[in-house]
């Protein structure tokens, strides 16, 4: 399974707000972020798991769906990290392919999860 990988740039999580609706100044707002001790915005969890379906469907490929996806945050990713989308078949069950993936950082783990596609 190839993985995919990204760099989340600042604006990419602008675009990502924008596209739903989630505008917590986590994000996006510098001021907000130095409150808290933190120097770049944290990207939205949604935006992970959005990458892991992306991984699972283009494995699986345009005859199949996505179905299921379930993920668990584990650590926070911030702007300008390069995170990463690892899976591995877990389970194959007739149409049904289960994939167990990882989001990671380098070698931390940001996220877990289990996606599942069926082929049509």
């Amino acid at each position: 399974m190839i993985d995919l990988e990204r760099t989340l740039a600042a604006a990419d999580l602008v675009a990502y707000a924008g596209a739903t609706w989630d505008w917590h100044r986590l994000h996006y707002d510098p001021a907000y972020l130095a409150e808290r001790g933190l120097d770049r915005p944290v990207v939205d969890g949604q935006l992970l798991g959005a990458l892991m379906a992306e991984h699972a469907q283009d494995w699986a490929g345009p005859d199949s769906r996505l179905t299921r996806l379930r993920y668990r945050l584990v650590s926070m990713v911030f702007a300008g990290d390069t995170v990463r989308v690892t899976g591995a078949v877990a389970e194959v069950d007739g149409r049904r392919t289960t994939i167990e993936q990882q989001v990671l950082v380098g070698d931390r783990v940001a996220a877990t999860g289990t996606a599942e596609v069926t082929s049509r």
